[in-house]
């Protein structure tokens, strides 16, 4: 059984995830790197390297799994708030240096499965995540 968790190696502090989190865009990264331009004399200039970080990995739960308890969003909703800090996520048996990601808007995200009312929601409340990562 594969395990997902993510690790603060500030404090030492891991959290495990469901292991049914889907991996949004996992083949749709190139660790190759292009940039073309055209030289006054019409020729091209390509420039080819290959990119030593900065993968996005961008983890959500679905509708019917992958769903979090309230504590557990709260922990990771305080740690996406950390200012520039490293991650292990071992994800699929192999682990990730990462950062929460937020180029692209929120870095954290999540959603109560159904709507409650105020007085109705406590640590065991459930949430679908969205974790937006990149690597380092």
């Amino acid at each position: 059984m594969s395990v997902i968790s993510l690790k603060h190696t500030g404090s030492q502090e891991t959290l495990l995830l469901p292991d049914r989190l889907v991996w949004v865009g996992e083949y749709a990264w190139s660790p190759v790197a292009h940039e073309a331009h055209w030289g006054t004399d019409g020729a091209l200039l390509l420039h080819v390297a290959r990119r030593q970080a900065g993968r996005p990995i961008e983890l959500q739960g679905t509708a019917s799994e992958a769903w979090l308890p309230r504590a557990a969003v709260q922990q990771l909703h305080a740690w996406a708030a950390l200012k520039g800090q490293v991650f292990e996520l071992t994800l699929r048996g192999q682990r990730h240096t990462v950062v929460f990601d937020h180029t692209q808007g929120s870095a954290f995200e999540a959603e109560p499965l159904w709507p409650l009312l105020d007085g109705e929601y406590d640590a065991d409340t459930l949430y679908r995540p969205t974790l937006r990562f990149m690597e380092v």
